[in-house]
């Protein structure tokens, strides 16, 4: 559901489809909520980690970029954010309680986006996804250590 934001448009040549080894170093994500990681989730729906926390805390963008998605029309991610880095990444923010974000904003390595919460879920928690092409990727292998 998420690979529609994230298709890919331009040139079709080889060199567009090779992966852009400056494209990651360009990019440096940050921990965008400060709770412990209560679950890495696999699969197609999922693919995240989950990360605990309080209602109201605040959820940050993890990179510079622009809004490509905000609201709650996407089922089991409650209130919803997508933030487009470049033509490569794009990071996923989801179950919060209030969005601070719209669609176009640009934002800021850092900027509070979002207030934690459990929509759509059955719990406070910050659901966060990181996907390279519209494929869901391993957050924490772009993530600083703790």
């Amino acid at each position: 559901m998420l690979a529609a934001c994230t298709t890919p448009r331009g040139p079709t040549s080889a060199a567009a489809h090779r992966p852009a080894a400056s494209a990651a170093a360009a990019l440096s994500f940050v921990w965008p909520a400060r709770g412990p990681i209560l679950k890495q989730a696999a699969g197609a729906k999922h693919a995240g980690i989950n990360i605990g926390g309080t209602a109201g805390e605040p959820v940050r963008a993890a990179e510079r970029g622009v809004v490509a998605y905000a609201g709650d029309s996407l089922r089991g991610y409650g209130n919803f954010v997508i933030i487009k880095h470049d033509d490569t990444y794009l990071s996923a923010y989801a179950h919060n309680r209030k969005l601070l974000v719209k669609e176009g904003d640009p934002v800021a390595k850092g900027q509070v986006i979002a207030e934690m919460g459990d929509s759509d879920a059955d719990r406070v928690m910050l659901h966060f996804e990181i996907r390279r092409k519209g494929v869901a990727v391993d957050p924490l292998k772009y993530l600083p250590a703790r």
